[in-house]
Parts: C-alpha cells; structure tokens; sequence
C-alpha cells in the first residue's frame, strides 16, 4: 500500500505463507470471517490495530478487511514484528507502519501513524495507541465508536484514565472474557514462554529452579509447564491469595529476596516494574537466566544491568553481563516478551480464540453504538459464542441441559 512504512516489500510471499499458515490453524476466525461475510458490519469503518504484527495478528487484519474495514496497524512491541508478514500484509492492500527493532522514535512513530489514521474502531495491546488517542490526538477522540484491549497491563492503564475521568469512549476488555485469559494467557503464555527461552538458550530445564514471579493466569500457565518439564517451581507474589495458590499447587513460595541466590531462571511475569531489580542481581549465582513475560520491559530493571555490569552479545538474543566477581548473568530479548522476543508468540489455535473475541468486540461496540465511555466486560453472548464455536471446529459435541433441568438450576424449591 503507498501509505506503508515497511522494511522491505520484496519479503511479502515469505509473509504470505506464514500467514497462510497461521490462517489454516485459526478455524473459529474463518468460521466468523464466513459467518458476518454477507453483512460486512465494517463496511465503510475505519479499525486501527496496535498488536504484536506477526502471522496471527496478520490473519487478523486480513479478516476485518474482508469484512469490509480500511484496517491500518503496528506493532505493540518493536522485537514482535516480522519483516516478511507485515510486506505480506501490505501487498494484500493493508495499510502497515512497523518494523522489527524499530527504536523508540520509530515506534512512537508508527504509532502516531495508526492515530493520525482516525481510526473509528480500535484494537489495542498494551494501551499504548489510546494513550497517544487522548494525549496527542484529541481532536480525533469523537471519531471512535470505541475498542477492544487484548492485555492485562493495557486494562491497568485504561481503568485509571477512566478512574481520572480521562477515557473518551468505551473500550471492551477482551483480557477479561473467559474465552481469553483461561486459554490465551494460562495455555498460551505458558507455552510460548518456554518456546522464547528454549529456542534462546538450548538448555536443559528439567532440575533448575525456576522462580516465577507473579502468579496469575499468565503465571500459572508458565508454572504448569516448568513442572511439566522436570524444573522445580518458585513462586514469588505480593498477593496473599495468590501466593496460597501456588502453595497448594506444588509450587514454593518465597520472596525475591530469598529466591535470588538460588534461581537458576527467573521469568517476570507481573505487569509491574522493577520486580527484579539491583539487590536481586548482586545476589544471583553464575548463570542465572532473566526474561520478563509481561508486556513491558521494565519487570527486569535492565537499567540496572546496563548501568554496572560490562555485557556482550553471547548468543542471538542472548545478553551476557558479568559482575566484578566473574560471575555472568544472561538476558533474553533485551529484558522485552520473550515469547514475542525470542519466538513466535502463542500457538495460532489459542491465538484464534482471543481474536475471534476482538471481532467479536468490534462488531458489539458497532450495533450498542449508545455504549458510554468507560472499560466494559465482554458479555457472555460473545464469551459462549466463541467457546461454541471452537468445539464445532474441532467435531466436539457437548451435552445440553433438559427442560426439566434448567426450571430444576433456576428453581428454589426442592420436589
């Protein structure tokens, strides 16, 4: 497309067989794509896209255009976009501004590109494109009907902008919907996560210690398949139930603090800052690994690293830093997703859940156009619509509640 800033356009076929690929595991997104291809609820909309551009993602973006939206999108993190996908995308006439290791400039930029495109519908991984929305643009802020947020730290940001009174328009929190966090962020996370440090490192897991901090849905998916693999599990959080949680699990818990010394790999996964930070790298043994699984990179101060510690480039996304006592601490993915990284991000099967959902989203947000501004749940329609679906793809029959059994569950008499 003319108006696309993209590495290199000659990459598209190699995007397009990626994206064939993903496309041919995402069956609930085709069935939907077949469903509302008569309708065309977009028609006529403008849907900018703020997630991490890879295959599925592209998929995505493909979808809604056939159903009638002028998509334009970026990448929500400048080591998750791929080259060849994103020509793939602009030579199927999607309007793209990314590119893999964009720097910081580049990436407001692209961004500020999607916003200044006067998106009508968004879609939004992290907050980042209705943040620039309210501070930059404003202007534009009664042209949105409204969006969906796919995470848990975007949701973070939008609940305090509504909180000030800030947040212009509704935004579904996609996060939320059970067909999302039960399966994108425990499945999904959990296995790709372990994708991002395993194509990293090449290294056994089985009998180290892994030290998971934060366990919610994200880290009890990672949590389940450490153990899974033979690793035995540390469990750091600052919620009480949550930490009695991973107790009964099988997990250990303690705090950073006691975990440093002894971790052989450390994952992030919070949505918070400087959950491992100066203290806690002073303390660590030789070669201790860090990656971070939560959506920005700030979970692992790497500023810390940075500011003491000589480093070197050991392997591809790979950063060695070594102490003035010799010993040598290791990095993956500049301290960013190291699913997204380090690997390809979640499975297309778990993938297609989660964007049937934003569709889905969309399509709602379209029809309850009297939707007031504020952070809104997915409704159970949606939410049973897509797990219905998923089951039908796959030629599973679940069993349904008799008459005699739904006036029994909504009655309370007992006969």
């Amino acid at each position: 497309m003319k108006g696309s800033t993209v590495r290199n356009r000659e990459l598209a076929s190699a995007g397009q067989v990626k994206i064939d690929w993903a496309a041919a595991h995402m069956p609930v997104l085709n069935r939907l794509r077949d469903e509302y291809k008569q309708s065309r609820p977009f028609d006529g909309l403008r849907v900018g896209i703020c997630l991490h551009l890879e295959a599925k993602t592209a998929h995505l973006a493909r979808v809604l255009a056939d159903l009638g939206a002028e998509v334009t999108i970026t990448g929500s993190n400048p080591l998750s976009t791929q080259d060849d996908v994103a020509a793939g995308l602009v030579s199927e006439g999607v309007e793209v501004h990314s590119w893999y290791a964009a720097t910081a400039a580049e990436y407001e930029d692209f961004v500020m590109k999607v916003v200044n495109s006067g998106p009508n519908l968004i879609i939004d991984d992290g907050g980042d494109l209705v943040t620039l929305l309210h501070s930059r643009r404003r202007d534009l802020l009664s042209d949105v009907v409204g969006g969906a947020e796919e995470t848990t730290t975007g949701l973070l940001r939008l609940r305090a902008m509504h909180d000030a009174g800030e947040l212009g328009f509704p935004m579904i929190a996609v996060n939320d919907a059970l067909s999302k966090y039960l399966f994108d962020n425990r499945y999904g996370t959990g296995q790709s996560v372990w994708d991002g440090i395993l194509r990293s490192t090449n290294l056994v897991v089985a009998g180290k210690l892994v030290v998971i901090a934060g366990y919610g849905w994200c880290g009890k998916g990672v949590a389940l398949r450490a153990r899974g693999m033979g690793a035995r599990v540390l469990v750091t959080e600052v919620d009480p139930i949550a930490a009695n949680e991973a107790l009964m699990d099988g997990c250990e818990v303690a705090t950073m603090d006691e975990a440093a010394p002894r971790g052989d790999i450390f994952i992030a996964v919070t949505g918070c800052r400087e959950v491992i930070c100066d203290r806690h790298f002073a303390t660590m043994k030789d070669g201790a690994i860090l990656c971070n699984a939560g959506h920005f990179d700030v979970e692992v101060a790497v500023e810390d690293l940075e500011r003491q510690y000589p480093s070197r480039q050991v392997r591809a996304n790979i950063t060695e830093y070594r102490r003035p006592d010799g010993v040598r601490l290791y990095l993956l993915g500049e301290g960013r997703l190291v699913n997204l990284a380090c690997a390809d991000g979640h499975p297309a099967e778990i993938m297609d859940m989660s964007f049937a959902l934003q569709l889905l989203a969309l399509d709602y947000l379209v029809r309850a156009a009297d939707l007031p501004p504020g952070v809104h749940r997915v409704t159970n329609e949606i939410d049973q619509k897509v797990a219905s679906l998923r089951l039908k793809a796959l030629g599973i029959e679940i069993d349904r509640l008799t008459g005699r059994q739904t006036e029994y569950l909504n009655s309370w008499r007992i006969d």
